[in-house]
């Protein structure tokens, strides 16, 4: 009886149980130490991951041209920053110097942040393209309908990317007229979106006309990161991209808290640069990194997930066909297209003595990123290695 009696109800219920308390398990081996993963609401960056393997025998064959550019760019060591020259995030060559604070007498090394100007508008740009990528916001979405009060009804969120706006620079509309903005007060993105919905300033041409880069379209995006992920944009820029990529010497400069800590920016004859009413902007500037953290920025650009197909195309598609010429703008990137199909993609900065260039060479995966804190439009010389990796038909004024 007793057996006949287990057959027929607990002998199933074990069973049961013992399948719930298996699949348990395997949920919990799934997710990390019985850690359940929380579901990515800010579409987070992920690191690229490993990369093919470049030999000795290739870094030999391109160090010394790449030191030969170097020495005759930046002769005797005058750079005053940091440049480095990567393949499949590996780096070949790099090199850093000058002061990062002349009074302290403080060198620029590795871990050096210095100011990234408008290279910044790269990282904006990936943040706003991740949070479209996670449908949170959309690329032809129309701006006013996420900042309420901004006051052009045609201008889509791709125009601010890709500098389609038809807006005037703030830096223009705040400079003079105090009946606009009192200069004795540092001016906020909040500030000039304010300025836009109530004083007239205008536009420089009709929405959507054509292309004039224009620093207030990336003062709008970094609102619209704030808008959509109910973060800071120092927070949603920590939390997006620096901390998931491990960029642990890159940060957002907040004007009230950082200008005692930051490294500061020189004129070309060494004179140090103050600060000005502009410095409280960010999303088109205020990012300070270092190169190797830049490289990881660049790499993870390149991995799998990073965005759908569709829309990665479109970032790197010239958005401004209306004039004939191999300059262009896609989204949040600058570009050459030659008649020979070949294209380069980059983005340079310029933010009081600080200069940037960061160049992404997709096909031969080069990475090439210069900073400097001492003014000098050396920094952008850097394109000049680009035929070093591949058919880049530059013609360059001085031919090394």
């Amino acid at each position: 009886m007793k057996m006949s009696f287990l057959k027929k109800t607990n002998i199933p219920q074990i069973l049961f149980s013992v399948l719930v308390l298996s699949s348990c398990g395997k949920d919990k081996n799934n997710s990390q130490d019985g850690v359940v993963k929380e579901k990515d609401t800010l579409g987070k960056m992920v690191p690229m991951g490993p990369e093919k393997k470049i030999s000795a025998a290739y870094i030999n064959s391109v160090k010394g041209r790449i030191n030969y550019f170097y020495n005759k760019n930046w002769p005797n060591n005058c750079m005053n920053g940091s440049f480095l020259v990567a393949k499949n995030g590996q780096i070949i060559f790099e090199r850093y110097n000058g002061f990062a604070n002349k009074n302290e007498g403080t060198k620029i090394t590795a871990d050096t942040p210095v100011q990234i100007a408008s290279v910044s508008k790269v990282l904006t740009a990936t943040a706003v393209l991740k949070l479209i990528n996670l449908g949170k916001l959309g690329l032809d979405q129309k701006v006013n309908t996420i900042l309420k009060t901004f006051p052009y009804e045609e201008c889509t969120v791709r125009m601010l990317l890709c500098h389609r706006s038809g807006m005037r620079n703030y830096a223009y509309f705040t400079d003079h007229d105090k009946s606009v903005w009192d200069r004795h007060n540092q001016l906020t993105n909040k500030d000039i979106l304010d300025i836009l919905a109530t004083k007239d300033v205008g536009l420089e041409s009709r929405v959507g006309t054509r292309f004039a880069y224009c620093n207030t379209n990336y003062a709008m995006l970094a609102l619209i990161i704030e808008k959509i992920t109910g973060l800071t944009y120092k927070e949603a820029m920590s939390q997006m991209i620096f901390k998931p990529l491990g960029m642990t010497h890159t940060y957002v400069f907040d004007d009230d808290k950082d200008r005692k800590n930051i490294v500061p920016s020189y004129k070309g004859n060494g004179v140090e640069i103050g600060f000005d009413y502009l410095d409280n902007v960010y999303g088109d500037k205020n990012i300070f990194s270092t190169v190797r953290d830049l490289l990881k920025f660049d790499r993870a650009r390149y991995a799998p997930d990073f965005l759908k197909p569709a829309l990665l195309k479109e970032v790197y598609t010239g958005q401004s066909n209306e004039r004939k010429g191999a300059k262009n703008y896609g989204l949040g990137i600058r570009m050459i297209n030659w008649e020979t199909g070949q294209n380069f993609y980059f983005h340079n900065g310029w933010w009081h003595g600080n200069t940037s260039s960061y160049i992404t060479l997709q096909k031969e995966h080069i990475t090439i990123i210069a900073l400097s804190n001492k003014m000098t439009r050396n920094t952008y010389a850097v394109r000049k290695l680009a035929p070093i990796f591949g058919d880049y038909p530059f013609q360059f004024k001085e031919e090394e």
